[in-house]
C-alpha cells in the first residue's frame, strides 16, 4: 500500500512521535495495521480506551490511525489517535444491546452483495441500502450467483424498482467472464467493502479478483441457500489491479442505527407530498396518497410495510443508543450508578 496515494488521509495533523497507519484487520479488539515500514500487530492505548463511550470511538478496518511504533517489529504498536473518517458503515450490535458495531471505515464504495438463488430478499436489500445511504460512501448492488437465478429478468426488474441511484452489477463466478462487469467497475486506489449476509459469495468474488484462493469459502445449505460464517474477521486486501477491498463476515442481523430510510424510499416520500395531512403516518388517515397508491397497485404493500418497519426500528434504536451514551458519560464523570447515588445523597445532605 503506497501511502503517498492517500494524501487526504495521511496529511491530517500528525502528533509528534507518532506514525500514520491503516487498520487492515480486526477481530475482538485485536488489530493488524499497515505502516510504511510494514505490518504490525497493534493495541489501543489505555487513554484512548478510557475516553471511549462506545464502539464508534474504537478503530475498525479501513481506519487511518496515529500510532506509537515499537522498537522491534515483533512487539505491538500502540494506537494513540483515530483520524477523522470520511465514511463509516455501522449497525446496531446483535440482540437487545443498543451500542453500535462498526463494520468498515473510509470506504469509497460499499458493494451490497445479494445472491440470486433462494437467498434473494428485496426487503433485506432495502435495509442495506438505508444503512449505506447514511454511511458517507457510495453504494452499488452486486447480484451474485446469476447461474442460480430463479427468474433473472424478473429479479433484475424488482431490484431496479428499489435500487434508486445505486448501480446494479451482475456476477457469475462460474464463468471466466462472469466478473468482467465488476472488474471494470472497480478502480485502482479506491476502497471497496463487500457487505452481505452469509453465503452470498463475497469471499468467492474476492478470491477471483485476487487470482488466488486466499480467503476460505464454504458451500451454502441446500435447503435454504443460507451460508455458514466462513469469514470471521474483517480484513483489508490489495488486489493486483490496485483496488483495495474489505472482506466482512456475513451478517445474520443488520440492526439500524445510522440509516437514511427516507432517502432509500424516495418513491414513498414523493407520494407523501400529496397526503392530506403533513404528519400522515400512511396507516389509517383519510386522504393518504401513499395508501391510495397501494390500493391502485402503484406501490407494493410489502414495500410500504418495510418502510414503516425500518422507520420505527431506527427511531427506537437511536433513542436507546442516546440513553446508553448519556449513561456512559455519567459513569465516566461519577463512576458507577451506586457511586452517583451516594454523591447525590451527599449533596442533598449538605443542602439541609
Amino acid at each position: 500500500m503506497n501511502f503517498k496515494n492517500y494524501g487526504d488521509y495521511t496529511a491530517q495533523a500528525l502528533a509528534s512521535g507518532f506514525s500514520i497507519a491503516r487498520v487492515i484487520e480486526t477481530s475482538h479488539q485485536q488489530y493488524m495495521i499497515m505502516t510504511e515500514a510494514g505490518p504490525y500487530r497493534a493495541q489501543v492505548a489505555g487513554r484512548m480506551a478510557n475516553l471511549a463511550l462506545d464502539a464508534e470511538d474504537f478503530p475498525t478496518v479501513g481506519d487511518w490511525v496515529q500510532v506509537r511504533m515499537p522498537e522491534n517489529q515483533a512487539d505491538m504498536a500502540t494506537i494513540e489517535r483515530l483520524n477523522a473518517r470520511t465514511s463509516v458503515f455501522l449497525r446496531k450490535a446483535a440482540g437487545r444491546r443498543s451500542e453500535p458495531q462498526l463494520v468498515a471505515a473510509n470506504v469509497d464504495w460499499l458493494l451490497l452483495c445479494m445472491a440470486l438463488d433462494a437467498n434473494f430478499n428485496l426487503r433485506r436489500l432495502e435495509r442495506y441500502l438505508a444503512v449505506a445511504t447514511a454511511s458517507g460512501a457510495q453504494a452499488a448492488i452486486v447480484l451474485t450467483k446469476a447461474d442460480r437465478a430463479t427468474d433473472l429478468a424478473a429479479q433484475l426488474a424488482s431490484v431496479a424498482e428499489i435500487s434508486g441511484a445505486a448501480q446494479v452489477l451482475v456476477c457469475d463466478a462460474t464463468k471466466p467472464s462472469g466478473l468482467s462487469e465488476l472488474q471494470t467497475f472497480m478502480q485502482p486506489q479506491l476502497t471497496y467493502a463487500f457487505l452481505g449476509s452469509s453465503g452470498v459469495g463475497k469471499s468467492t468474488l474476492i478470491n477471483h479478483l485476487m487470482g488466488t484462493a486466499s480467503l476460505a469459502t464454504q458451500t451454502v445449505r441446500a435447503s435454504d441457500s443460507h451460508g455458514r460464517h466462513t469469514t470471521t474477521a474483517r480484513q483489508l486486501l490489495v488486489l493486483p489491479s490496485g483496488s483495495i477491498v474489505i472482506d466482512t463476515p456475513g451478517m445474520r442481523e443488520l440492526g439500524l442505527l445510522a440509516a437514511d430510510v427516507d432517502a432509500t424510499f424516495e418513491d414513498i416520500q414523493a407520494l407523501a407530498q400529496h397526503c392530506r395531512f403533513s404528519d400522515c403516518t400512511h396507516q389509517h388517515e383519510p386522504g393518504c396518497a401513499v395508501q391510495a397508491a397501494v390500493a391502485q397497485g402503484a406501490l407494493s404493500a410489502d414495500r410500504l410495510a418495510s418502510y414503516q418497519r425500518l422507520k420505527q426500528e431506527r427511531a427506537q434504536n437511536v433513542e436507546m443508543r442516546g440513553k446508553a451514551r448519556e449513561n456512559a458519560k455519567i459513569d465516566r464523570m461519577f463512576g458507577s450508578k451506586k457511586q452517583m447515588k451516594a454523591f447525590r445523597q451527599s449533596v442533598k445532605a449538605r443542602r439541609r
